[in-house]
């Protein structure tokens, strides 16, 4: 057999689109390459986003936001000094991108103004904070994005 450009050019193809093929079995079969959705039903949740835009719309409104700041004991998040802590109502949530097994939802209870998530719950990496909080029956939401 003649080994020629077009016999080049096929023989190309061919182990170009194996290559693939093999990559693609590969991802999809294999668990350490985990491909989960970030939530399981975004439908729903998407629905909900206009009540998310109402709520961050309160949070922004406040004269004084919700802080998060890294301690040495652990995540500080710091609420309104003129608020009272006895009405204070809601969920904190911990978002792990990298690793769903992480993610963490613990409810609001204060006995002061602030709220420690502590340094044990907390590995090193990036982290995404949810707060969605109650006062006087107004709904707020905080979201911010730290590096732990």
């Amino acid at each position: 057999m003649k080994f020629n450009w077009g016999t080049g050019i096929v023989l190309a193809f061919i182990l170009f689109i194996s290559f693939i093929m093999y990559f693609l079995i590969k991802v999809n079969f294999n668990d350490k390459y985990n491909h989960d959705l970030v939530t399981e039903d975004y439908y729903k949740v998407e629905l909900g986003f206009q009540d998310e835009i109402n709520k961050l719309n309160n949070a922004r409104s406040l004269e004084e936001n919700l802080t998060c700041t890294k301690t040495t004991d652990g995540l500080l998040i710091q609420f309104p000094e003129n608020f009272d802590i006895k009405k204070i109502t809601g969920n904190v949530f911990l978002y792990r991108p990298s690793n769903k097994q992480l993610d963490f939802e613990t409810p609001i209870s204060l006995s002061e103004n602030s709220l420690l998530v502590p340094d044990k719950r907390l590995l090193d990496g990036r982290w995404n904070i949810t707060i969605d909080w109650q006062y006087n029956g107004k709904n707020y939401l905080f979201k911010k994005e730290i590096s732990y």
